[in-house]
């Protein structure tokens, strides 16, 4: 495909003419537009202040490299630079993003359809209407340009960026074989190498060609946007489910504090009651020992608070208690403070959703014997949770992530991964499921 583009972008422009500094005209606002778009559209590796230096520097060093090379050798920049464009831009936009190969490929993709788009259009309106003239061509390249990025800035990126989640997930070989073959084809039959005179039948043909490959385009893109706000309402939808199921366990747990103080009401009035009868009987030494072990019993019972962060503290006692309800043997750890740049609900979402998933696990083992060991650590910028459960065979895995019916909010916990740049990690071993989760805290508290 890119040979056959190449063959008649290169026969084209030389009929446009121009020198070198008009071929590295060219060549700038070709890798301009593709890079532009692809960076519009992904999720660099690094800041977006050092992914756009690096962008600039090599997308000039690859336009001085073309650009000499047309200097040097024309006839073989004509015939080979189109196919070397597309790997060589390809290659550092996959290696300056986070995201997967095949999403990057469709990025790509949709870069080089809208680089051949504006290519064509400059040199055939220039042939055209402006008597090819070569400036005209640059300029009605330049102008598709700007309105080309103006679009997808204002248009397209929010809504694409919104879902890349879901493409991520989603995006596989078929769908990205699907619009490069749509290019493919579309490049095949308008740009064939033969005779190309310039004819109102051939420009109509192209422009149809362009005009169902862009259509694909579109129809591919518009599916998965509305996949992915599909999916967005679904990961809402279970966020509210999650803090919905966490107020209910409060709930409990204030009911609970309701009868325990009513016990301890009942209590202390049958304290008073035998403190009252050992001061009139005299029985002072009888009274000093009760005392001695009331407090000493007082002393020795459980505190409640887990760690300092009082969020924690209580999702990790709700669903403590529910665990040993289930005859379920818990260890907790938790070393956070009480002040750290993470909201309370996406506290709730990740540590309630391990837990109750771990209580899922353990129930569904049908085994003698279960186990839940919860860490919650603060390590500098850090946040680590880490839970092992007892769980049973029937476990499948789907990209390293859990897909059993009994699985609950592991999507929304993804996307409170993904808004802090974390990572997230599902393994089983030993007959234990392991879930890791590592969230990177804000520089701003």
């Amino acid at each position: 495909m890119l040979v056959f583009l190449c063959w008649y972008f290169g026969m084209e422009e030389e009929m446009l003419g121009g020198s070198i500094w008009v071929a590295a005209l060219r060549n700038v606002m070709g890798a301009g537009l593709m890079m532009a778009v692809f960076l519009l559209l992904d999720r660099p590796r690094l800041s977006m202040k050092k992914t756009i230096w690096c962008y600039v520097l090599f997308g000039m060093a690859a336009v001085v490299c073309f650009s000499l090379w047309y200097l040097v050798d024309k006839e073989s920049f004509v015939r080979f630079s189109g196919m070397l464009l597309l790997p060589v831009m390809g290659t550092f936009c996959v290696r300056m993003s986070r995201d997967t190969l095949y999403l990057s490929l469709y990025k790509l993709t949709i870069g080089f359809y809208l680089l051949s788009l504006t290519v064509f259009c400059g040199i055939d309106a220039a042939r055209i209407w402006f008597g090819e003239e070569m400036w005209a061509d640059i300029l009605i390249r330049l102008v598709m340009t700007v309105v080309i990025l103006f679009l997808i800035a204002s248009k397209v990126r929010r809504s694409f960026l919104e879902g890349i989640d879901y493409l991520r997930e989603e995006m596989d070989w078929f769908s990205s074989v699907t619009v490069v073959l749509s290019i493919l084809i579309a490049a095949i039959v308008a740009f064939w190498p033969g005779r190309h005179d310039f004819s109102m039948f051939h420009v109509v043909r192209t422009v149809m060609l362009f005009f169902m490959a862009g259509i694909i385009q579109y129809t591919v893109f518009q599916l998965y946007l509305h996949r992915g706000k599909e999916w967005r309402f679904q990961v809402e939808k279970e966020l509210l489910e999650t803090n919905e199921r966490f107020i209910h366990r409060q709930l409990e747990l204030m009911n609970e504090s309701k009868e325990q103080t009513a016990r301890i009401r009942h209590d202390i009035r049958h304290h008073c009651l035998l403190i009252e009868e050992y001061i009139r009987n005299g029985e002072t030494d009888k009274l000093l020992d009760y005392v001695k072990q009331y407090r000493e019993d007082v002393e020795n019972r459980e505190t409640e608070c887990i760690c300092g962060n009082e969020t924690i503290s209580n999702i990790l006692t709700v669903y403590a208690r529910r665990a040993k309800k289930e005859d379920i043997e818990v260890a907790m750890q938790a070393q956070v403070p009480g002040d750290i740049a993470v909201r309370d609900t996406d506290l709730v979402v990740i540590i309630a959703n391990i837990f109750e998933n771990a209580i899922h696990g353990c129930m569904a083992s049908h085994l003698p014997e279960n186990k839940i060991h919860i860490q919650v650590t603060c390590k500098g910028k850090k946040i680590v949770v880490q839970c092992r459960n007892t769980c049973g065979e029937d476990i499948k895995m789907k990209n390293g992530v859990p897909v059993s019916e009994r699985g609950i909010g592991i999507s929304s916990v993804l996307k409170v991964v993904s808004y802090y740049h974390g990572e997230a990690e599902f393994s089983v071993e030993n007959g234990m499921f392991i879930a890791r989760i590592l969230l990177n805290l804000p520089q701003d508290q």
